[in-house]
């Protein structure tokens, strides 16, 4: 039996369902667009690409993040780079191409780029984000490869029309 507080387990699941409807709500009106960045980090000589395999989410996927109010887009791939790789980007990234990401929400967009001067500082070694993080050959990617991951490097490598979505 409820107490004279308690508004029982009927209530609760509607005061759930509002507690999300507001914050919901606040989310949309305090970020309209969500905007990441990801890089396929390349060292074309080789033939390899680096890959991620975060710990809260399936597959291995090419290295990025959101970016951040005041941060520019290179800004963020240089973070997330150091941060998921270990990777000091030398010279300037490329543009690759921006991708509407319907997947992740109705407004999340990313901004890939080409990095192909860059420095690692040591082995990735796994963390509380990064299960796994490794260097593949384009011919050999690892079983868990995401679609969009492949996706994006057959557009990049093998000249396959880009898509507009991620």
């Amino acid at each position: 039996m409820s107490g004279q507080g308690d508004p029982g387990p009927f209530g609760r699941k509607r005061l759930a369902r509002l507690r999300g409807r507001l914050f919901h709500l606040w989310f949309l009106l305090r970020r309209p667009m969500t905007l990441g960045v990801r890089a396929i980090v390349t060292n074309e000589a080789e033939g390899t690409v680096f890959l991620v395999r975060h710990t809260y989410v399936a597959g291995w996927q090419l290295p990025g993040g959101g970016v951040e109010t005041g941060e520019t887009l290179v800004e963020a791939l240089r973070h997330e780079l150091v941060e998921e790789c270990n990777i000091e980007m030398r010279g300037a990234p490329h543009l690759a191409a921006m991708y509407y990401n319907r997947a992740a929400s109705r407004r999340d967009h990313v901004a890939l780029y080409v990095v192909s001067d860059f420095r690692q500082t040591g082995p990735k070694l796994a963390d509380r984000e990064i299960a796994e993080a490794a260097f593949f050959r384009l011919d050999a990617l690892p079983e868990g490869t995401t679609r969009a991951t492949r996706a994006r490097l057959a557009e990049q490598f093998e000249g396959l029309a880009r898509s507009p979505y991620w």
